[in-house]
């Protein structure tokens, strides 16, 4: 009886496993492991399996399979008995038997059909509940891993501070504290206490990619190196540090001259060195060959592999192209097979992690792809944001009701821009492209199976229906198009109305006929096409005006926030949108989200934000623009509600602390209101005269709390001094002595409490582990 290879014992050690293949491995199969391959480019123009295209890609193996449900039109079962196809190709018919991970974006929710679309990721933010994120990405774990897939490409940790940019949707705003909360709960959600179980997270783009010129898609972004340590990269390092993500994928920006996809000081300096970070990095979808095409750097796709893989990327996704010139590099001595040999090992270890040696088929059978509406419809409701309310809000049913707008009968326009029903768009309008090239079946029956998907999506409209609530509908415009023709059949329905409810915003995706979402980029944020007109025209009727941006991004809304009586933000809110915003509009829910980033008054104020430095956001000595107030219109943190939160009682102890210790800062707050709601108790902390220049407040805690009628609980803040840490003069990051002055409140501008406290002795510098958040609890 043959000897079972090392790496095929499941009871040995994984690093011994990894050492055994690799030491059997040719340099041919080594290079097929750094790469991957459009899941559609293994299918024949009917759909199924080939094996004939499966001898011709796969025959060294494969590293990772690119969306077998995001780039196909196959349902659940379909894409789990697709993946045990290819595994079963990759086990029996090539050399060494070696599984694929099989990867999809899953940014909100798995992208494939028949999965729930959950709220867009800055509507999770607004939600101030990681708790509530750690709880949907274990189910969207759960849905990927039953059909066999491994890994997911998110979240999104892009610091934005800047929201003419289109990705601005994905991001989780504009606090480097609050990403990075939100983002740890998110990974570990997705991964799970057991990697076998799980599935890997890929903490993205690796870094700075939301603080691009002029808000561009893909352009430059100028970073000073201690912004660049403490606001962008703080999230990044907390993922790898408190939630141990297993997979980093680049930017596609340049950061001094540098394209990320190159720099060896990030992926292997700071990220492997300096912080321990031992999983995959993959490459954003093309980022390789962006160094030839679009950076202009690399002569060649050649030259293009060699930096990305000497700076570290393990994998080239969507599909190995320029990595097919690895071998070539290694024989003309212009990389090291070492250095071959030390990725391959990455991707080995990470298979082995997974369990796919040991268990690489699913149960086709057993395949459920459940809709998690319970879940989905909690963080809608959550991510309403109540903006304005002069006490029109909550509206009776027995109202006459005029709903206008394009977005209240627009289902399609409820979605982010990784949601499958959006998404798979941008690979139909592709499909002529070298870089797609889908196969005919992906054509066939797919407009008319995302449609009928959409339409089993109640919208605004429907929801308003099942409600019971009276009302008469009217469109008035389109997103984009700049006809007035739908303006007179609009105003006469508000005019027969005592109340208009007027639903505008976006469309998101990818394509064209979008206005928010990659590559769809805002120069002023003046609300698309002619909805600003038609809003002010609703208003020259007189009757009151309920506002519901369904938006992507933070629009100006300077020149009708006075003409509204009520503005309420629900972003883009998934597949249960519709009657999240019927429970806020008829008092059946509370509303309690927080803006996660600020509403700038116009795009000449950008950038705008709260954690600005003393000598930030104000023009020395007259403070304001000639032409404009400096202040947002919206700041970060705000967010109305329905009744009243009172704070009080602040306790700071002890007083004083040493550098490494810890403060104990306390609040009581009391609903003082009529019905109960949600309050998120905000903590900013700033201090002066130290040996750089510190922002005049930082978000350092909060807690999202419920209170009835008259209730009064307190919120503890235990705040340890690694948290207070930021780099000095050196470079060097230190927790350093002096007073801290502590504000908690309803929102960054809207502070009840005041105190502070001082660090005492020496100054101390942080090793290489330190502690991200501050621990609260309420009681």
């Amino acid at each position: 009886m043959p000897k079972v290879p090392a790496y095929k014992n499941a009871s040995l050690p994984v690093d011994i496993r990894v050492k055994d293949l690799l030491s059997r491995m040719t340099l041919d199969e080594k290079v097929a492991q750094l790469g991957s391959v459009w899941s559609y480019e293994l299918l024949d123009d009917q759909g199924n399996f080939s094996n004939e295209k499966a001898e011709a890609l796969l025959k060294n193996g494969i590293g990772q399979i690119t969306r077998p449900g995001g780039a196909t039109n196959l349902s659940a079962k379909e894409v789990a008995r697709l993946i045990n196809q290819i595994q079963k190709y990759l086990i029996e018919q090539t050399r060494l038997g070696i599984p694929a991970i099989m990867h999809e974006e899953c940014l909100t929710g798995y992208m494939g059909l028949g999965a729930t679309n959950f709220p867009q990721a800055i509507a999770m933010a607004s939600t101030w509940d990681p708790e509530l994120i750690e709880k949907m990405t274990s189910t969207i774990r759960e849905d990927m891993r039953q059909m066999g897939i491994h890994q997911g490409l998110a979240p999104v940790l892009d610091v934005v501070r800047d929201p003419r940019w289109g990705r601005t949707e994905e991001s989780f705003g504009e606090s480097a504290y609050l990403v990075a909360k939100m983002g740890v709960s998110y990974i570990i959600g997705l991964q799970g206490k057991d990697i076998k179980n799980g599935v890997i997270a890929t903490a993205k783009h690796f870094v700075g990619y939301g603080a691009s010129e002029g808000g561009k898609n893909w352009a430059p972004t100028n970073i000073p190196e201690r912004e660049l340590r403490e606001i962008f990269m703080f999230p990044f390092e907390a993922a790898v540090k408190e939630a141990s993500v297993m997979s980093v994928m680049n930017s596609y920006s340049e950061i001094d001259g540098i394209p990320c996809a190159s720099s060896k000081e990030l992926f292997t300096g700071v990220l492997r060195k300096n912080w321990g970070f031992s999983g995959i990095v993959v490459s954003d979808y093309f980022a390789i060959d962006m160094l030839r095409e679009y950076h202009r750097l690399a002569k060649d796709k050649k030259e293009a592999a060699k930096y990305a893989l000497q700076a570290g990327i393990d994998v080239e996704l969507p599909k190995a192209d320029c990595y097919t010139t690895i071998r070539e590099l290694v024989e003309q001595g212009l990389i090291s097979e070492s250095t071959v040999n030390q990725a391959t090992s990455r991707v080995l270890q990470i298979k082995f992690m997974l369990g796919l040696f040991d268990k690489p088929y699913v149960d086709v059978e057993k395949i459920e792809l459940k809709k998690h509406y319970s879940i989905a419809t909690e963080i809608a409701r959550k991510s309403i944001v109540l903006l304005k309310n002069d006490g029109i809000l909550p509206l009776k049913k027995d109202a006459k009701i005029a709903l206008v707008g394009p977005n209240a009968s627009e289902v399609r326009n409820l979605l982010g821009d990784y949601a499958y029903l959006a998404h798979i768009k941008v690979l139909l309008d592709s499909v002529n492209q070298t870089t797609f090239n889908a196969p005919k079946f992906n054509l066939k029956n797919v407009e008319k199976v995302i449609n009928e998907s959409i339409e089993k999506i109640p919208s605004i409209l429907d929801s308003m229906k099942a409600e019971g609530v009276i009302f008469t509908h009217a469109i008035g415009c389109d997103i984009l198009n700049s006809s007035t023709e739908g303006f007179s059949e609009a105003l006469h329905a508000v005019k027969n109305a005592d109340i208009a409810v007027v639903v505008v915003g976006d469309r998101s995706g990818l394509t064209e006929d979008c206005t928010s979402g990659e590559s769809r980029d805002s120069a002023n944020l003046k609300l698309p096409g002619v909805q600003e007109e038609l809003v002010l025209e609703i208003a020259k009727c007189g009757k009151p005006i309920v506002l519901v941006l369904v938006t992507g991004r933070p629009y100006s809304l300077k020149n009708i926030v006075s003409r509204v009586n009520a503005i309420i933000e629900m972003w883009l809110p998934g597949e249960v949108g519709g009657m999240a915003l019927v429970d806020v509009l008829f008092g059946k829910v509370n509303p309690g989200g927080k803006l996660p980033i600020s509403f700038p008054r116009s795009a000449g104020q950008i950038p705008v934000y709260h954690d600005v430095k003393p000598s930030g956001g104000r023009s020395h000595w007259h403070k304001d623009y000639v032409d404009e107030l400096v202040e947002p219109l919206f700041s970060f943190g705000h967010g109305l509600s329905y009744t009243k939160f009172e704070f009080s009682n602040l306790v700071i102890e002890p007083q004083k602390i040493p550098s490494d210790g810890q403060v104990t800062i306390k609040v009581d707050v009391k609903n003082s209101g009529e019905v109960e709601g949600d309050e998120v108790v905000q903590l900013y902390l700033t201090r002066e005269h130290a040996s750089v220049t510190r922002p005049i407040k930082e978000l350092k805690g909060f807690k999202r709390i419920t209170l009835k009628p008259g209730e009064s609980r307190t919120t503890v803040f235990k705040i340890h001094t690694d948290v207070l840490a930021y780099y000095d003069r050196g470079m060097e990051l230190v927790v350093e002595p002096g007073v801290f002055k502590a504000m908690i409140g309803s929102s960054s501008t809207d502070i009840r409490c005041f105190g502070e406290f001082e660090i005492t002795g020496k100054k101390r510098k942080l090793g290489k582990n330190r502690k991200f958040f501050s621990d609260v609890e309420v009681i």
